[in-house]
């Protein structure tokens, strides 16, 4: 296989398993809880960011600069997602559907234009470049070879553990609260508690999955956090694959990139004057695939499967994922 093409086809799917550990965040939140969470570019950034101010080398333009390993930086960047995420749902989970939705973008917006003007933290809209990339003492083949299996190995240890927790009465207490959240609080349940720790954990999730592309790229900067790539592709992908289904975050998330990426080849080859115009053809398309499916198939590519029966949700006759109108 030649070379540049073997390096496309790792980048592929690197940059895929990295949209597929935020799509299962964004799932846990929202396939499984029902929690419309439109500020996922806000945690993003802040694990990306929060793990290049750890792992990169000290310089005085700008705070931080500990040189610390990698790992440590994206436990950093959990931890630091994990508790914005806190301090967000204590403040906004009080509120349903589309105003939570406001809400969180509201706050994502707040978090992006802080990390881009505050310039003594961030170095501003510079950015934070020469992040260390886990197997870079290999060769650049081999190097971006290892960090796509790294990728993979991380998707297969997200979906393995949120699998477990969702089978679990854990995940069946979210079912519960996502369907019937009034019914859910009359037999006992900490509905507050609960939807707190849901989207707690996505946000975590999300944190990683930023930190692995600011570590990827080596480099983090505010249009990084560009909430069409971050926050809008990743609802599409989430969408398209199949909201409460795992299996199906991980397929969105993989058909999704491969359309945006490989059009990008395609555009990149016009002329200047018409590859600025055809790059919205990239959105178009992603677009006009989302109407396909939600006509063909609303419930995703993969539905959510009814945990007894095995069979989708929808045609087992309960109400898809965040609908509490349907019985």
């Amino acid at each position: 296989m030649d070379t540049g093409l073997l390096l496309y086809f790792v980048s592929l799917v690197a940059y895929a398993g990295i949209f597929s550990v935020l799509a299962l965040g964004l799932n846990v939140q929202w396939g499984f809880t029902g929690l419309f969470n439109a500020g996922i570019a806000g945690f993003f950034a802040v694990g990306a960011y929060t793990s290049a101010i750890l792992t990169t080398d000290p310089t005085p333009a700008r705070v931080g600069g500990f040189g610390l390993p990698v790992p440590l930086g994206w436990l950093a960047a959990m931890v630091t997602a994990g508790l914005i995420a806190w301090a967000i749902g204590r403040i906004c989970l009080k509120l349903r559907s589309d105003y939570l939705a406001i809400g969180t973008i509201g706050i994502a917006e707040i978090i992006r234009l802080v990390l881009k003007n505050e310039g003594w933290l961030t170095n501003g809209t510079r950015g934070i470049n020469g992040l260390p990339r886990p197997f870079d003492s290999f060769s650049p083949e081999v190097s971006q070879i290892a960090f796509m299996l790294l990728v993979i190995g991380v998707v297969a240890v997200i979906y393995i553990a949120l699998e477990l927790q969702i089978n679990a009465p854990w995940g069946r207490m979210m079912r519960a609260i996502r369907e019937r959240e009034v019914a859910a609080a009359a037999m006992g349940k900490d509905v507050a508690k609960r939807r707190l720790e849901a989207f707690i954990l996505g946000a975590v999730i999300m944190g990683l999955g930023g930190a692995m592309q600011a570590h990827y790229t080596k480099f983090i900067g505010p249009e990084s956090s560009d909430p069409m790539i971050a926050t809008f592709l990743v609802w599409v992908m989430l969408i398209l694959g199949g909201s409460g289904n795992n299996r199906g975050a991980i397929l969105g998330a993989v058909v999704v990139w491969t359309i945006w990426s490989t059009t990008e080849i395609f555009t990149q080859r016009l002329p200047t004057e018409l590859a600025v115009k055809a790059a919205y053809i990239r959105v178009f398309l992603i677009g006009l695939l989302l109407q396909f499916v939600l006509i063909l198939r609303p419930e995703g590519i993969l539905p959510e499967p009814d945990r007894k029966t095995g069979k989708s949700v929808l045609a087992a006759g309960a109400a898809p994922p965040g609908d509490p109108g349907k019985p």
